[in-house]
């Protein structure tokens, strides 16, 4: 059974991984692998976003 995604938890996430890119104590193996996760939560949050606005548009009758 697939898990409801979370957009809250995912932003907090991508916050969290903003705010570990920018510390300079983080390494470059580090952002490499943190960057790689944003992007999937970005493509997990858009795909959310383009379902609500479709689900919006069907009950307007769009």
């Amino acid at each position: 059974m697939e898990e409801k995604f979370d957009y809250a938890k995912a932003m907090a996430e991508l916050e969290d991984i903003a705010a570990k890119v920018e510390d300079p104590a983080t390494s470059l193996d580090d952002i490499g692998s943190l960057v790689g996760r944003s992007k999937t939560l970005i493509e997990q949050c858009r795909n959310y976003l383009r379902s609500v606005r479709e689900s919006i548009d069907k009950e307007e009758g769009k």
